[in-house]
């Protein structure tokens, strides 16, 4: 078999339906837009219109808020950044800029906040902007210590 040889199964792709070409093609004159009326036009997208009923977007409850000065922050969890000391990627003390240049965080956002998932046994400096509760003492245990620069992060 070569490049030139390969073609679709058949019946795998199906020829376009060319309307308004003439009345023999069966989708002549009107296009099978019938006769007049909105929908006949081009340019009309009548998307939720349900005939002047009150449309199901409109009738479900409005639910929740979001907060429009609410901070996101990037995410880590402690069993990545072991990996990352075992690989040898991570040395020393761990701040947020050394998170970045190993690439285990891409962007730094409102802050780095530490999750607890995972297993962490190395002695080490850790300081980011928040962490969990768990987190902390999940360090604590390995005999480092992990400090939250801002205060209002740490929950």
């Amino acid at each position: 078999m070569k490049l030139n040889e390969l073609r679709d199964n058949p019946g795998a792709t199906k020829k376009a339906k060319r309307v308004g070409r003439g009345p023999g093609s069966g989708t002549g004159k009107t296009a099978g837009r019938g006769i007049k009326g909105q929908k006949s036009r081009s340019g009309v997208a009548i998307k939720g219109f349900e005939g002047g009923q009150m449309p199901l977007y409109q009738r479900l409850p409005k639910r929740g808020f979001n907060k429009p000065n609410r901070k996101a922050y990037a995410v880590v969890n402690l069993g990545l950044i072991q990996k990352f000391i075992d690989d040898g990627k991570l040395k020393g003390d761990i701040t947020e800029d050394s998170l970045i240049e190993s690439g285990l965080v891409r962007r730094k956002k409102d802050g780095i906040r530490v999750l607890a998932k995972g297993e962490f046994k190395t002695k080490t400096k850790i300081s980011v902007t928040g962490a969990s509760k768990a987190a902390i003492e999940a360090v604590e245990k390995a005999g480092g210590s992990l400090t939250v620069t801002s205060a209002a992060a740490a929950e």
